[in-house]
């Protein structure tokens, strides 16, 4: 008598640990798709589980699921300005750039539907997910520039220059990915030293910040 092959068996994964699985698989759908142009299905094929599993965790659908990938992708994005506060100020900012280009690179589509707006899914929630973002690179780097109660032209300084960073993304995007990521990431921190060093003309509190000597 043929013995038959046992089935593998079926892997039972924790709540957590299913709810990121599919997180996952929708946030890979969503960084190379325009959101309207994923569906459940699509999301469910992607993880290897049924459709009715998918809506188990997120009875909202398409909706829900998608603002949970985009605070997903922009908690990564917050993490990208996250540097140990060390060192002098422009590898820092070079490192933290490095890494936001690199996940832009890896998330093109989503990244310019998300920041360019007009999705069909695009809510009030989503859109402050987005600001969320800004604000929490803008206070990691008044953070790396020992601004503890930075006034409105130092503030206005670093949001404009994240603003740069945004359009200079999209505008790459656009371009094929010209120029390649480390000449943009120089210019880029170039642009802001640059920033300062007009600000620091008008504002004595950027000025001193300027003038201070760099971390060891």
């Amino acid at each position: 008598m043929t013995q038959q092959a046992a089935a593998p068996a079926y892997r039972r994964l924790s709540v957590e640990a299913r709810r990121a699985s599919l997180l996952d698989a929708a946030l890979s759908l969503f960084a190379h798709r325009q959101p309207e142009d994923v569906s459940i299905d699509d999301v469910a094929e992607a993880a290897g589980v049924s459709r009715p599993l998918v809506y188990r965790y997120f009875p909202g659908g398409k909706q829900q699921l998608y603002e949970a990938a985009l605070g997903s992708a922009a908690e990564q994005l917050k993490q990208c300005f996250d540097e140990p506060r060390q060192g002098p100020l422009v590898p820092r900012l070079a490192r933290a750039l490095d890494r936001y280009l690199a996940f832009v690179d890896e998330h093109d589509t989503g990244f310019s539907a998300l920041l360019r707006g007009g999705s069909v899914v695009e809510t009030s929630r989503t859109t402050a997910l987005v600001d969320g973002v800004r604000r929490a690179a803008a206070e990691h780097i008044l953070s790396h520039l020992g601004a503890t109660d930075p006034g409105p032209r130092l503030r206005m300084t670093v949001r404009v220059w994240i603003a740069a960073v945004e359009a200079a993304s999209l505008i790459r995007l656009d371009e094929d990915k010209q120029p390649p990521a480390a000449e943009l990431r120089d210019w880029l921190v170039e642009q802001f030293t640059a920033s300062l060093a007009v600000t620091a003309a008008r504002d004595p509190q950027t000025a001193a910040l300027v003038a201070a000597p760099a971390d060891d």
